[in-house]
Formats: C-alpha cells, structure tokens, sequence
C-alpha cells in the first residue's frame, strides 16, 4: 500500500462544500488538491486550493478521489463523469434526485470498482453511533418503534428539491442503519406552505422488515430546530438528539410510586434514566476519515451508493404515498433487480 498521500478534489463550494473543503485541507493523508465550482470562491473558503470550472479540469490534476457537493439535481452528471475516469467519489445526500439517477451511478461505479459513498452524516453523529452500538448489543431487546422529528427554519440554500429529499433522507437513512432493518412499506402526507413547487413539511408513518414501526415528522418552517429520534423496545427507551450529540436511556418502570400526588405526573411506576457521556467529534471530520481509510483499502463503515440507492427509493415511495393518497409497499428485491 502506497504512503504518498491521497489526492483529493471537491466539487461544488456551497453551504456544505464549504465545510468539505475545510475538514479536506486539514485531513491527514490527503492532499487537497483543487475546487470546481463556475461562480468562484465568493466566501474565501478553498483554503487556498486552486478554484476551476470544470471537472474535467479536475480530473486533469490526477485526483484518486472526490467529494460532490454540488446541487443535486448535478450529483448524477459529476459523479458519472468521475467514475468514467476512475476516480472515486463521496456523494452528498441524496446520492440522486431520482431512482433511475441513482442506479445509474451504483452501476457506473460498482462494475468499475470503484469505492463511492454517499454523505448521510448522521450516520457519524456520536449519539447516533453509540445507539447502534447498544442496539446491536442487544441492550433495548427487540425494537418495538423508531420515533424522528427534524424540524427548523427554512435552508435558503436549498432550491432544486423538496423537505422529502433534503431532510427526510437523513432520517430514512439513520433508521434503517442503526436498526440494520429495511423499509417495507410508508405511507404520508405533505403540504407547501412556503410558495414553492416542492413540499415544505411531511409526516410519515412506515414498517421496518422485522415489523418494527417508524415515525418521521420532518419540516422546515419551525422557528425550532429540533433533531430528535427515539428507539423503543422492550427494555425502554434510546433517546439521541443529534444536535448536542447526547445520548440518554429511560428504563422500564422498576420502582413503584407511592406519592399518590406525583402519580398523576409521572406515572404509577418509575425507571431508572441514564445520559451516557460519549466522546464528541465532529460527524464531518468523521465521516472523511473513515472514506479516506476506505479508499485506501481499509474496512470501513461508510454509507455505499447502493445503500444510499435505496434511501432514495424510500423517499420516492413516501412522495408517492402524498400524492396518490394509501400505504406503497416497497419491494425489498428492487434494488437488486433494476441493476
């Protein structure tokens, strides 16, 4: 394995492009070697990487790999162009703006070769991963129910898609990761309240493959931010909120209440609620690292494309859900089969 180190490019210098380019000049073992983005660096943040206008400019610099940030409505177009060159990719989320869009970038890069992941962050939020880690452990028993609200104000960077595509995604994604289970089936309903052609908030409601049920509440015209998800089981219930990256544990009911007063607030029983002090790195610092190892062969717990493929192919099932109105059932062999 060689010990020069890798050479990076990042394509698109946005909201998150931003940040991809300052976690990128500081990571070890890469070198950043350029940016793409046609209006410039208009904030200052290539950190002193050459800005181009094509990513075939790019690709010229002998990059091993690249990160898109770009619109997504782009992410297909780039990462096409990339894996035609044989460079690999970490795709911001969604991978595509559409199923068809995103099979075809699985295909172009899995019959190359090539390593190619999809930036579903919260996959390396601390909270998120040590509950995956005490879910897998067994620690809640079986999983009875997956509870996510994402909320907040309105993302101006946002214009190509709706709340369904930018924001659900991460919770569709988040649950089927730390559960390990896939979706079966969604039904929901969305509303546009802002004046635009894509939806502004969603509620949904879906089945895991092991019959575990999901709630997501997603919008993005609260004057709260909120990140919340909840897992409960058998043993209680996982409390994460991804904001502050904490993580806390209310146990089933142990110890009876005698307070005849207090019953009436919190229950006739009481169990014991655990905050769990967890280290607390940056999910985008992260979430680089662990592509970096897992371009340079290392085993590596990245979100693939085919994972991210099929978080598209729940959105575009809830999206349908809202417009035709009753529950889509999504096939678990789909994935497969279209490829």
């Amino acid at each position: 394995m060689s010990t020069k180190p890798l050479r990076a490019g990042l394509v698109g210098l946005g909201s998150m492009g931003r940040h991809h380019a300052r976690v990128l000049a500081g990571l070890e073992g890469v070198d950043f070697v350029g940016v793409v983005d046609p209006f410039g660096d208009k904030y200052g943040a290539a950190q002193g990487a050459p800005v181009l206008n094509t990513v075939e400019e790019l690709i010229a610099l002998g990059i091993d790999y690249a990160v898109v940030a770009c619109p997504t409505a782009l992410h297909e177009e780039v990462g096409l162009q990339l894996a035609e060159a044989g460079v690999c990719a970490l795709v911001e989320k969604p991978v595509a703006d559409t199923v068809e869009g995103a099979r075809r970038l699985v295909q172009a890069f899995e019959s190359r070769g090539l390593v190619a992941g999809v930036g579903h962050i919260e996959r390396c939020n601390p909270a998120l991963r040590s509950l995956r880690a005490r879910l897998e452990a067994g620690e809640l028993g079986d999983v009875f129910q997956v509870v996510t609200r994402r909320q907040g104000p309105f993302p101006h960077r946002i214009a190509d898609v709706g709340v369904v595509k930018d924001l659900a995604t991460h919770d569709i994604d988040l649950t089927g990761w730390v559960t390990g289970r896939q979706y079966v089936s969604i039904a929901a309903h969305t509303v546009s309240k802002s004046g635009r052609e894509h939806e502004d908030m969603v509620s949904a409601v879906g089945r895991l493959d092991d019959g575990t049920m999901v709630n997501h509440l997603v919008n993005w015209l609260s004057p709260l931010k909120e990140r919340f998800t909840s897992v409960t089981g058998e043993r209680g219930c996982f409390i994460a909120d991804t904001l502050t990256a904490d993580l806390t544990f209310h146990s089933n009911a142990a110890v009876a209440t005698e307070w005849e007063a207090l019953q009436a607030f919190r229950g006739v029983s009481e169990g014991d609620m655990i905050r769990y002090a967890i280290p607390k790195r940056e999910p985008l610092q992260v979430e680089h690292e662990l592509f970096r190892d897992a371009v340079l062969g290392k085993e590596r717990d990245i979100c693939t494309l085919r994972q991210g493929l099929r978080t598209v192919e729940v959105a575009a099932a809830v999206l349908r859900s809202a417009s035709e109105g009753g529950t889509v059932h999504i096939d678990l062999e789909d994935v497969t089969a279209a490829l």
